[in-house]
């Protein structure tokens, strides 16, 4: 499926952006790519796959443990702002 430049400027539209014609193009290009990885996808066959192999597969991730921390003061020392215990941060979302 090939995007065009005019397809990436009328998706832009859509989402309220602004994009100038060479960040059109460019968009374009990495679109293209990125949907050729999903053509080569579907012209694999999967028949003799178990989709449900991955379920029982080890976690390479280590598990989560709560641990204190021993050092609040280093903690704080570039902190602007705190209170107690807490760093205190400006409001972000009304």
């Amino acid at each position: 499926m090939k995007i065009t430049s005019e397809e990436i400027q009328y998706i832009a539209k859509l989402a309220k952006l602004d994009f100038t014609e060479e960040e059109a193009v460019v968009f374009a290009k990495e679109f293209d790519s990125i949907l050729s990885h999903f053509d080569n996808l579907d012209r694999e066959d999967y028949t003799n796959t178990d989709m449900r192999e991955r379920e029982n597969a080890i976690s390479v991730f280590r598990d989560d443990e709560v641990q204190p921390f021993k050092d609040q003061e280093e903690l704080f020392q570039n902190a602007k702002s705190k209170r107690e215990s807490y760093l205190e941060l400006p409001k972000i979302v009304e």
